[in-house]
């Protein structure tokens, strides 16, 4: 594959994987503004944010076999143009209510571009250059969270709260037009491929059977819940506790972004010395060590605003070394159920992430106790599945996983 093309397709695909994170990161600055707008409360505004995660989570389940019957491109399609409707929709919302049905429709949409992604990445690329490319979709995926915030803060102070669903519908559009244009498709499709709940289901259950991918997804999907803990938890840590501004809270998780980016980014460079097993194990015992000690601080009322952000960057940091390789263990066993196995993953992701994002809703919106309680809880629950995880998955399972991830 050309240089050129490589970059175009490592663009276009990241872009994809980014359509999901770029639609929660992009109206949280508008939280507040929401509520007034809509007479409710930050609380039940943040319940749009879980929808979107349910939603995200269970349309998965829904594009999986999608893509293996029918190719990667056409289920893409479809999820684009729904997106694009229901971003336009949230425009003539009068209710909270009438918001939380929209996100959960949105992100049905969305999600399509996450699972083709994930798919056409094991579709093209081999086992062994797929960590790499893995890493390469998260520099891209990461530049949301950079952008996103605070592109949405100064565009929610000049325009208001619903020029940001006219933006997210608009880049849809473009991402519509390069999927077309620009991607090939990666999938014959299978006609053979049965869309009774039956064949379906047993499709999943092979899937869940492999241990290395129950092992990996989980620890993945795990540590993923404690990056939407924050997410779900910043505006309120951020605005309403530390009593930054709107466009300064941007500012922060765009810095924040800096450090989940640059250690996928390290991640890269030493897969040439150590596996992928290897970076997991040690990048989750940082991990809960990091926010042990930040829930401590929390705890006692010892932190600040910088300590805050140095503690969720040190998370961050290990998560970035984590995900690339869960996922590419994840998803190694895999080649005619690749398209199963990414919707699997990303629904245990988003679920799991919905689960946090309604946990730490539930708590008192006057401390920043629930964002390390839960993502101390993340940290050591993936902990204790990859000590147990690992004593199922078969040894030369093990062993043909790490043939795959040493010596690039």
């Amino acid at each position: 594959m050309a240089k050129k093309q490589h970059f175009y397709l490592i663009l276009i695909l990241g872009s994809l994987a980014a359509l999901g994170p770029f639609s929660i990161d992009m109206y949280l600055p508008g939280f507040v503004d929401i509520a007034q707008d809509l007479k409710s409360t930050e609380s039940t505004v943040a319940l749009s944010l879980s929808s979107f995660f349910i939603g995200i989570s269970a349309g998965q389940l829904l594009y999986g076999p999608l893509l293996d019957k029918y190719g990667r491109k056409k289920p893409l399609y479809f999820g684009l143009a729904l997106y694009i409707l229901s971003s336009f929709l949230c425009l003539a919302v009068t209710d909270v209510n009438q918001l939380i049905v929209l996100r959960f429709v949105q992100a049905i949409g969305s999600c399509a571009t996450a699972v083709a992604s994930v798919a056409m990445v094991r579709d093209l690329f081999s086992v062994e250059e797929s960590p790499k490319v893995f890493a390469s979709l998260m520099l891209v995926i990461a530049v949301s969270p950079m952008l996103a915030p605070t592109a949405g803060g100064y565009l929610i102070s000049a325009l208001g709260w619903k020029y940001v669903f006219v933006f997210l519908g608009f880049m849809a559009i473009l991402m519509l037009l390069a999927s077309i244009f620009k991607l090939p498709e990666s999938y014959k499709p299978d006609p053979n491929y049965s869309l009774k709940p039956k064949p379906i289901l047993n499709s999943f259950l092979t899937v869940i059977k492999e241990s290395q991918f129950s092992t990996y997804a989980l620890i993945s999907s795990i540590t993923f819940s404690g990056l939407f803990a924050y997410v779900s938890s910043s505006p309120t840590v951020f605005m309403k506790i530390y009593e930054v501004s709107k466009t300064g809270y941007g500012w922060i998780f765009a810095l924040l972004s800096v450090s989940f980016i640059g250690a996928s980014q390290v991640n890269s460079l030493i897969l040439k010395w150590f596996s992928s097993k290897k970076i997991v194990k040690w990048a989750l015992l940082a991990q809960c060590i990091f926010s042990l000690i930040f829930l401590i601080f929390a705890l006692n009322e010892w932190l600040s605003l910088y300590l805050t952000i140095g503690f969720i960057a040190l998370f961050l940091c290990c998560l970035g070394f984590i995900n690339p390789n869960a996922a590419a263990l994840s998803l190694a066993p895999f080649s005619k159920n690749a398209g199963s196995a990414s919707a699997l993953m990303g629904a245990l992701q988003m679920g799991l992430g919905a689960l946090a994002s309604v946990m730490v809703s539930l708590f008192s919106e006057h401390s920043v106790v629930p964002m390390p309680l839960v993502m101390t809880a993340a940290a050591f629950i993936a902990l204790i599945c990859l000590l147990v995880g690992k004593r199922f998955i078969k040894t030369e399972t093990e062993a043909s996983a790490d043939a795959t991830v040493i010596g690039h």
